[in-house]
């Protein structure tokens, strides 16, 4: 296929270029570069030949109906948002901006685009809404998220995701518009910017800097590889039901202090310096409206389409560790660009 893949240059998105790129699809990655894309991340399938760049913003109507004229995609598969909810806490009108209106008008584009297509062309398109598990809301100590799980979203940016995954629900039942949707849980692994739990640990850690706890750590969290979740987006843009839902978990729940202390028994090892890391570890007041738990139940990909996740948490949170010592070079051009691994999201008078 030709896929056109919104915010490809971010951490997911650039997983699913270089996946797809590699699979054989002709990509053609769209992203308006904002502070948390890199072009580093798709270095290693720019100059092939299967491999275009558009720097637009999705929210940009005329830029994109242009896009979408020269590029003819078979398939949309949309990933651009703002995703940091401590960012949602202190500018959430950008998410509303980027996640609820950028999702709109892609749609429109997307709609508008797809009327004129004809034949098997028209037959075979369709667009993959990329969401979160957080529209879901909260787990008490047990249970797992489903795609029959009732919505609520209880962050500004939950609830701007929520409110784009029932605009593409709203185009494909009213207008016919032919989509698949995916809710995944929290995503790890090389290229992830340097504001997430993981790596804020590990980039701190490096710095000799505290490592920052969200109150007493206990929230849980299901973990999935970037790769995993690449190869499972990929399968369902290729062949998930058209109108379903599937969630996408790593079948690896940890708590937030399980996995920082994870992280720095890795790092003992790769980074002796400042050891031991986890002396580091410093409990901090938490996040205004911290979700407890999160986990999925993955079973409907598995059942209908064959996947499950193949990299353990062990493996991976050890190689993702491992990438991070090594490329520490791709963490330096981001802090030359002005990002520091300051708190943000507290909510202030």
């Amino acid at each position: 296929m030709k896929i056109l893949i919104t915010g490809g240059a971010g951490f997911i998105g650039s997983a699913v270029v270089r996946r797809a790129v590699r699979d054989g699809h002709q990509v053609v990655n769209l992203d308006a570069l904002t502070y948390s894309a890199n072009l580093e991340n798709v270095a290693s399938v720019a100059d092939n030949a299967a491999y275009a760049f558009e720097q637009v913003d999705v929210c940009d109507r005329p830029k994109l109906e242009a896009v979408f004229a020269q590029h003819q995609p078979d398939a949309v598969m949309h990933l651009a948002a703002e995703s940091h909810n401590d960012r949602a806490i202190e500018g959430p009108l950008d998410f509303v901006r980027s996640n609820i209106m950028g999702t709109a008008v892609l749609l429109e584009v997307a709609r508008a685009y797809w009327n004129k297509l004809e034949g098997e062309k028209k037959q075979t398109f369709r667009f993959h809404h990329v969401s979160t598990d957080e529209v879901f809301g909260a787990l008490g100590e047990d249970g797992d998220f489903t795609e029959e799980t009732p919505y609520d979203p209880k962050s500004p940016y939950s609830a701007s995701k929520a409110s784009a995954d029932h605009l593409v629900r709203a185009w494909a039942h009213t207008f016919g518009l032919p989509m698949v949707l995916t809710n995944c849980s929290n995503n790890y692994g090389p290229y992830q910017f340097p504001e997430k739990l993981i790596p804020t640990v590990i980039t701190r850690a490096l710095e000799g800097k505290t490592i920052p706890v969200y109150g007493d750590g206990r929230q849980v969290r299901d973990w999935l590889h970037v790769d995993d979740h690449a190869e499972a987006l990929l399968l369902v843009l290729a062949k998930g039901r058209l109108g379903e839902t599937y969630c996408i978990g790593g079948d690896a729940t940890k708590r937030n202090i399980e996995i920082v202390k994870l992280i720095c028994g890795h790092l003992d090892k790769m980074a002796p310096a400042n050891t031991p890391h986890a002396d580091k570890i410093e409990f901090v007041k938490d996040r205004p409206g911290h979700d407890f738990r999160y986990s999925i139940d993955s079973s409907k990909l598995e059942r209908e389409l064959g996947w499950k996740p193949s990299m353990p948490l062990a493996e991976g949170l050890e190689d993702t560790v491992r990438w991070y010592v090594e490329n520490y070079g791709w963490v330096e051009g981001i802090r030359t660009r002005g990002f520091h691994s300051d708190r943000l999201g507290l909510v202030k008078a």
